[in-house]
């Protein structure tokens, strides 16, 4: 583990993994169009010269004046319950071919995960190549929604509304029907004020809001017109806006397919129900999280988990709530009005014996954050199960989740 973020440290063979410098600029964007695409470059000129991240945010490794490997943190929030965890994001990373395969990609994961807990991040969430980052602690836990084709158009109202690229004065709008859409999940991660502000400037996606009468009522974000247009991130006021903006991105783009990112049980989601090819989705795609401390992350929860057991009904006083992860075990005394601190032990491989619940540490995060909650998971992880049934179903329920990313994972 890197102790210091700040600090400059040699990987292997006289390389350095330091902060990236402003005379870095230039060569990281280089390097983030080579092994990625232009886009790149300009999404990390946008965060670096943030005031809200900046460029420390940004590391590199050098081979003398040389950049040759890259990654930057961005500063999140996972909510859950009511509860704000926050969070770290790991993006733009990049390594020069030639450098390949000599753990420079591990160094700077290892700077951003000194970094995240430097700052406090209790999670980290990411999208990412499929099963590389489960080699640096991530697992995949949240469902990244399903993309739909749309069939046919909403047919007008008359009513007038105009569409038109959102500007920052729309921010606060924009962010509001971000708010309203998510309202309705149990876990969510909305744009941070400055994700807003890169996004406006960002080159692979547009933001899109729909005014009527002057004012805000829905807002989108879509790929450029090419062989097809993404419209996701929607959000409206009503259905009439819904389905206003979804007839005017088709006619920004005529001919091109139109395909739309499902948000279930929101205003657009309902809305566009009826125009969309409802096929089940091919393979499985799914967010990133990485818990670096469980018993840190679990204390937070506290709140929540009493919440939860008093709704249940569930009279535990006096007794511990024991979750183990095998390699240790946490308890959690549940009092006459809430729940105490949590301690940890040491390994626990049989916690059942404990009346508690036994939780592979690579299905934590699916268990908290996921869709199938402790009596899914145990029916399909032979190493998720709990000798209290009732106690922990009530405790990890399946939850629904939105996440609103940097980088749309499509």
């Amino acid at each position: 583990m890197i102790k210091n973020p700040s600090a400059a440290v040699p990987p292997a063979g006289g390389l350095v993994l330091r902060p990236a410098r402003p005379t870095d600029l230039d060569q990281i964007g280089a390097l983030l169009t080579a092994r990625g695409e232009p886009d790149d470059a300009v999404d990390h000129r946008l965060v670096v010269t943030d005031p809200d991240a900046g460029l420390s945010a940004c590391a590199v490794v050098v081979d003398g004046d040389r950049v040759v490997s890259t990654a930057t943190l961005l500063d999140e929030e996972l909510r859950i319950g009511g509860i704000r965890l926050p969070a770290g994001q790991v993006e733009l990373v990049a390594t020069d071919a030639e450098y390949e395969g000599r753990g420079l990609v591990r160094a700077l994961m290892d700077w951003a995960h000194a970094r995240s807990a430097a700052r406090g991040h209790l999670v980290q969430a990411m999208i990412g190549i499929p099963y590389f980052y489960r080699l640096f602690g991530y697992e995949y836990a949240i469902d990244i929604p399903q993309v739909l084709d749309v069939n046919t158009l909403p047919p007008g109202d008359g009513s007038a509304t105009l569409l038109r690229t959102a500007r920052p004065s729309d921010i606060a709008s924009m962010a509001a029907l971000q708010a309203s859409a998510q309202s309705g999940f149990d876990v969510t991660m909305p744009h941070s004020a400055a994700c807003w502000r890169w996004l406006l400037d960002h080159e692979s996606s547009n933001l899109m809001v729909l005014e009527r009468d002057g004012a805000v009522v829905a807002t989108a974000r879509t790929t450029p017109p090419g062989d097809e247009v993404l419209v996701a991130e929607a959000a409206a006021h009503d259905a009439a806006a819904a389905r206003d903006l979804l007839r005017g991105v088709a006619a920004l783009a005529p001919g091109d397919p139109i395909r739309i990112v499902h948000r279930a049980g929101t205003v657009t989601g309902d809305a566009w129900q009826e125009f969309a090819d409802h096929q089940p989705r091919a393979g499985a795609e799914q967010y990133y999280i990485r818990i670096p401390d469980a018993a840190a992350l679990l204390d937070r929860l506290r709140p929540l988990l009493w919440q939860r057991l008093t709704k249940a009904g569930i009279d535990r006083t006096g007794r511990d709530i024991v979750i183990s992860t095998f390699g240790a075990h946490h308890r959690i005394p549940v009092l006459p009005d809430g729940l105490g601190p949590v301690t940890t032990g040491g390994p626990m491989r049989s916690p059942g014996t404990a009346g508690g619940a036994g939780v592979a540490p690579d299905h934590l995060a699916a268990l908290l954050f996921g869709p199938h909650g402790m009596q899914g998971l145990s029916r399909i992880r032979p190493d998720v199960y709990a000798a209290d049934e009732e106690l922990f179903e009530a405790l990890f329920p399946p939850v629904t989740a939105d996440v609103l990313s940097y980088y749309l994972p499509y």
